[in-house]
C-alpha cells in the first residue's frame, strides 16, 4: 500500500531516506525551510504585539533565528551538502495557527496571550526538532554538526522559558482581567 507521500511524489522510491544520514539530511532541510518562514513571520508578531516585554522576546528570538539559520548553513556544509530547504508542513500549519489567532483576537493582551500560545506552539517543535537532530547526529557521530545542534536546542529552551515566564508574570491575568470588565459591562 502506497504512502499518500508516495503517491504525491509517484511512489519514487529514490525518493526516499534508505538509512538514517539520508533522513539526517532530509530532517536538516525541514528545518531550514522553517527557521527561515520564522524569520519572515516573527515581524508580524512584533508588530501585533502589544506588551513590551512580548515585543523584546520577539525581537530577541528573531536576531536568534537568523543566527540558527547561519548555524544551518555551518550543519550543511560540516556534511559536505548545499543547505536548502524542504518544505515544513509542521512549521506551516503553525504559523497559520498563529495567523488565525491574530485575526481572531482584538491587539491588547488577550492577543499577547495569543502570541504566546501560539510562539510556545513553535518552540515546542523546534525543541522535539532540534532535540531529535542532536541524537541523529551523535549517532552519526557528527560531531561538529551535534555541536552547533546543541547551542540552538539550548536557546530555543531559553526563549520558551522567557515566554512562560512573561506570561505567567502578568499578561495572561491581564488578559482574563479584560475577560472579567467585558463581562461586566455586558451586567451594566
Amino acid at each position: 500500500m502506497a504512502t499518500k507521500n508516495e503517491k504525491s511524489k509517484g511512489g519514487n522510491s529514490s525518493d526516499k531516506a534508505k538509512n538514517l544520514e539520508e533522513f539526517f539530511l532530509d530532517s536538516l532541510k525541514d528545518i531550514y525551510w522553517a527557521e527561515n518562514a520564522l524569520v519572515k513571520t516573527l515581524p508580524v508578531m512584533f508588530d501585533n504585539a502589544t506588551d513590551q516585554k512580548l515585543k523584546t522576546a520577539i525581537d530577541t528570538h528573531l536576531a536568534q533565528t537568523k543566527e540558527h539559520v547561519n548555524r544551518l548553513d555551518q550543519v550543511f556544509e560540516s556534511l559536505g551538502e548545499k543547505a536548502e530547504g524542504k518544505k515544513c508542513l509542521a512549521m506551516e500549519g503553525l504559523i497559520k495557527e498563529g495567523e488565525e489567532i491574530l485575526e481572531e483576537t482584538e491587539k491588547g493582551a488577550v492577543r499577547d496571550a495569543g502570541i504566546i500560545a501560539a510562539s510556545q506552539k513553535i518552540e515546542h517543535y523546534e525543541i522535539a526538532t532540534y532535540g531529535t537532530l542532536a541524537a541523529f547526529a551523535k549517532t552519526l557521530n557528527k560531531r561538529p554538526a551535534l555541536d552547533l545542534l546543541l547551542k540552538t536546542l539550548g536557546e530555543e529552551k531559553k526563549s520558551d522559558c522567557l515566554l512562560s515566564t512573561i506570561a505567567d508574570t502578568n499578561l495572561n491575568s491581564q488578559a482574563a482581567s479584560q475577560d472579567f470588565q467585558a463581562k461586566d459591562e455586558k451586567a451594566d
